[in-house]
């Protein structure tokens, strides 16, 4: 292969990071074949008696894994802080290996819980360590692109389960999901560490060494950086780390509620109800196409869609493509449930079969490139180092609590108001998530850590 001049100088540093960040994404990888493992799983059960399930307890193996994820980000930020977040995720990468030869070898729902509760801990650690991860080793220019590759990887695992899973049995979707699992422990073991967290634990060459990888750079040409590393680490040294510091300040209170915001109104969007659930709302619209392969379509759109984020965020901004996601929410959001309120009055949408698959379709690709990825990138932005462990823990348990009850009681929703109110209030959800962007986010593109900081404090 013949290489440019540019292109042999931009190498270096592109392959450091796209090993680096891929590796380490891995982890949201397995927390998408988790996420998306109940939706070809469940319809596979039911239809084979492989294992009877009551619909209690169909309920309770969909949401028990967003309950425990709410537990997740707490001893997963602890661990990081002590030990680095490279301890931490391949602490995670065990659990999930258990968790799915636990899950494989069920036989009922009892060992199934216990799986899928293990699941909902290793993914409340992912989304808390790997934004920290991946916010601490980025250089500026490439920062939110980076930070988007958690969304593309998890994803590429619902695409995965959705593609395999309606083909093959249920003991070999787990032995295909636990490969996922071993692979991203194989690769943790070949990335290093972040420099700050090495710094911080009082390894200066562990640190020089992961910048020069990072950075393809020579030892002399890190000293700048490793330097101001040290700095920050002797400030925060400095200073005791408690739950009133985040609210000790004006820009921590600030970053506070605009993280908390944002995976709020992420949550409040419906997309756990349409992830966990898509087979089954397919089927419900009655819609030209099986249901499987609709769902493999959703995978496949969400991936590709995903993939676009890292090259549209650094150029276009948060807020233009947070503002563009929460319009096209709301309208296909709006018009499934549009769809569902004519069937419930008994119109005839014999010549609307493709509709629900088309507005799913737009919700997924503007999910994908807004309030699926930016939240977490947007988190790892805006907290100081001193509270962005604790901070990031709080927001990634926020998250999963309300992913849990909206999970939990989408069901209900649906049977006791009707399936067009329940995407009705996901709409709503979406259009006041755009207004909350267009007043109060500010935007982080093309800034330092540190003059985000100091946005906020104004």
């Amino acid at each position: 292969m013949v290489w440019s001049k540019r292109s042999r100088t931009l190498a270096p540093k592109l392959r450091s990071y796209y090993l680096t960040v891929p590796s380490a994404n891995l982890a949201a990888m397995v927390a998408g074949c988790c996420m998306g493992w109940t939706s070809p799983t469940l319809p596979y059960l039911e239809s084979t008696k492989y294992i009877v399930l009551t619909k209690g307890e169909e309920g309770w193996i969909s949401s028990i894994l967003a309950l425990s994820a709410a537990i997740g980000p707490f001893p997963a930020g602890m661990t990081a802080n002590r030990y680095g977040h490279k301890k931490a995720l391949l602490g995670t990468a065990a659990i999930y290996i258990v968790s799915w030869i636990l899950l494989t070898a069920a036989k009922g729902a009892g060992l199934m819980y216990v799986a899928r509760f293990l699941f909902g801990l290793s993914i409340g650690a992912t989304f808390t360590v790997v934004p920290m991860y991946v916010g601490e080793i980025a250089e500026d220019k490439v920062r939110g692109a980076l930070g988007s590759f958690t969304q593309l990887l998890c994803t590429l695992g619902f695409m995965y389960v959705y593609s395999i899973g309606p083909y093959v049995s249920y003991i070999s979707l787990g032995i295909a999901c636990t490969a996922v699992s071993v692979l991203f422990l194989i690769t943790m073991f070949f990335i290093p560490d972040s420099p700050y967290q090495l710094v911080k634990r009082g390894d200066r060459e562990g640190a020089r060494k992961a910048l020069q990888w990072l950075r393809s750079k020579s030892s002399s040409g890190v000293n700048k950086e490793l330097n101001e590393l040290q700095v920050a680490v002797d400030e925060q040294a400095s200073q005791k780390t408690s739950l009133r510091d985040l609210v000790a300040t004006r820009g921590n209170v600030k970053a506070l509620i605009l993280s908390l915001g944002l995976v709020n109104w992420q949550q409040l969007s419906g997309i756990n109800a349409v992830l966990f659930f898509s087979q089954a709302i397919f089927k419900m619209s009655g819609g030209a196409l099986e249901p499987s392969i609709a769902t493999i379509l959703i995978g496949v759109v969400m991936f590709l869609a995903s993939g676009c984020t890292p090259l549209l965020v650094d150029r276009t901004g948060r807020r233009f493509l947070l503002l563009t996601s929460a319009a096209g929410m709301m309208l296909s959001q709006g018009v499934l449930g549009l769809f569902f309120f004519l069937r419930h009055i008994d119109v005839d949408t014999t010549n609307l079969g493709l509709l629900p698959v088309g507005s799913l379709i737009v919700y997924i690709i503007v999910y994908s490139i807004g309030f699926g990825p930016l939240p977490w990138a947007v988190m790892g932005e805006l907290f100081s180092p001193k509270v962005k462990s604790t901070a990031s823990s709080l927001t990634a348990s926020f998250c999963w609590v309300l992913g849990f009850l909206i999970t939990k009681f989408f069901q209900d929703i649906v049977d006791g108001l009707g399936t067009h109110s329940a995407f009705w209030m996901f709409s709503v959800c979406c259009g006041l998530a755009g207004m909350f962007v267009f007043f109060l986010l500010p935007e982080t593109k093309g800034k330092s850590l540190h003059e985000i900081q100091l946005l906020l404090e104004k």
